[in-house]
């Protein structure tokens, strides 16, 4: 995991466009390039970048809370604000979050390439701030509604400009272990909402203090990412090379800065001057890739594991088993996942990771079938049902939770990367949304054997994907990544 993977930067088939003043041509910079190949045998120090890394997990920690955080307290919730018994009103709580998620994630390519990494990541905060004060606050539905609909603006935002920044900011040697770190962050945002939920739950009104404790970190995000370093990339593409040099320096030290902008000249060579139109990524020569990342998040959320998520606390209750304990297994399960992931993304690589984890939620939903069936014994169903379940999140966090995040930046050329990243994001948005509006109404109407029966089809369908459509991408240089998905003109 930490050792040497070399994985230099492709040089893209591009449209010519004005050049930096501050980098010289390609041509001219081989004897500058054959000298940095001495540098370059040693990888820079990982603990260089790790801090600004650190600090950007953050935001997927709060992605993680915010997802989880009506979990425990829904019921105390609506009673407290009237509108217990109601199921559409709860899924609106649970989506409405999510609403205001899509909204601006479609945007979210081009804030994060207009006001920098940096500046984006405080917009994620302040958002999730103000929001979470109105939830904590309200007493109204209403009320409700509109703070997790403001917190939902921050984490429609948050993906796509941690995906970004980590994948820009880190060494090659370490990218894929701090591209794990993002799940990780969210599943222990997810443990962190359970594991405040619960205690809280026992106080009269104690639901609030779930949404006053996010301010926390979303405080602590906005004020540290002053002090980390801005994407040398995006510096790049501003025109700003000095700045990018000297946040190089920051990330990867000194003696690994000339070689860095010589390969970062090659990758973002043309970018500057060309303009991404959404007809270019909906049926152009980006197409595909962008297909790809599309199909992959709605597979992920059409499996179901954001109804486990959400609704984890009802369903268990159903079953006869006590919420709190089944919750802590569920993030304890969704955490194992995501640290096997993180050792194994390198080694198996994306696809096999991919392939084996809806398969296993194949089987897990399976599982869940054959609980619900009538045939099956009380105490039977109960372990069939909490195994299942079980299963489900820890075989999705092997694959199916961590590797889309890793995976689109590595297919996406450099050009389109931000704008492509927010559209697939959307995608995401707009089937998490009626996952967690519908997933109670269609359990009432469907029954649990029959939804269930559609999230195991759904799984092997996304299986069928994979194995068609997805390249591996482990060891191959971002060229070759291009070559094989991106026919050249």
């Amino acid at each position: 995991m930490w050792g040497r993977q070399r994985e230099p930067f492709s040089t893209y088939k591009r449209m010519p466009s004005r050049d930096h003043s501050a980098v010289t041509d390609l041509e001219d910079n081989s004897a500058l390039l054959q000298n940095s190949m001495d540098v370059e045998t040693t990888n820079p120090s990982w603990w260089l970048s790790f801090p600004h890394v650190l600090v950007a997990t953050i935001s997927s920690f709060l992605f993680g809370y915010h997802l989880g955080v009506v979990n425990e307290p829904l019921e105390s919730i609506s009673l407290d604000l009237g509108f217990n018994g109601n199921t559409l009103a709860e899924g609106l709580v649970v989506s409405a979050c999510l609403a205001g998620a899509f909204i601006v994630s479609l945007f979210s390519g081009s804030i994060a390439d207009g006001v920098g990494r940096r500046r984006a990541f405080q917009l994620c905060a302040l958002p999730m701030i103000i929001g979470s004060s109105i939830s904590a606050t309200t007493r109204s539905l209403v009320g409700m509604l509109i703070g997790r609909f403001l917190v939902g603006t921050g984490m429609g935002l948050s993906p796509t400009v941690v995906s970004l920044y980590v994948t820009e900011v880190s060494p090659t040697s370490v990218r894929g272990t701090y591209g794990s770190f993002l799940q990780i962050a969210t599943c222990l945002g997810l443990m962190g909402a359970l594991f405040v939920g619960i205690p809280v739950k026992e106080i009269a009104g104690g639901w609030r203090i779930c949404f006053w404790v996010s301010t926390i970190p979303a405080g602590l995000l906005a004020f540290f990412m002053m002090f980390c370093a801005e994407s040398p990339h995006w510096l790049y593409k501003q025109g700003r090379s000095a700045e990018a040099e000297a946040e190089f320096e920051r990330l990867l030290g000194g003696s690994h800065v000339k070689y860095a902008m010589v390969e970062l000249s090659k990758l973002d060579r043309g970018d500057e001057a060309d303009t991404v139109n959404l007809s270019e990524l909906l049926y152009g020569r980006h197409f595909r890739v962008v297909y790809i990342g599309s199909t992959l998040f709605a597979l992920q959320q059409l499996s179901g594991i954001n109804a486990v998520f959400y609704f984890s606390s009802s369903v268990f209750k159903s079953a006869g088993v006590p919420s709190d304990i089944a919750n802590m297994f569920i993030g304890v399960s969704n955490l194992s996942g995501s640290i096997i992931a993180m050792l194994l993304m390198d080694k198996l690589g994306r696809k096999v990771l991919l392939l084996w984890s809806f398969f296993g939620m194949t089987i897990s939903m399976i599982l869940q079938v054959a609980a619900a069936n009538s045939y099956v014994s009380g105490s039977g169903s109960l372990y069939l049902s909490v195994g299942g379940m079980l299963m489900f999140v820890l075989t999705f966090s092997l694959g199916a939770g961590p590797v889309p995040s890793l995976l689109l930046p590595e297919i996406f050329p450099s050009r389109i990367r931000a704008k492509a990243m927010g559209m697939c994001m959307s995608v995401h948005w707009v089937f998490n949304f009626f996952v967690g509006l519908l997933f109670l109404r269609l359990l009432e109407q469907l029954g649990p054997q029959l939804l269930y029966s559609i999230f195991a089809s759904i799984c092997m369908m996304a299986v069928v994907f994979v194995k068609k459509n997805v390249m591996e991408t482990k060891g191959k240089t971002l060229q070759e990544i291009e070559i094989a998905l991106l026919p050249q003109d």
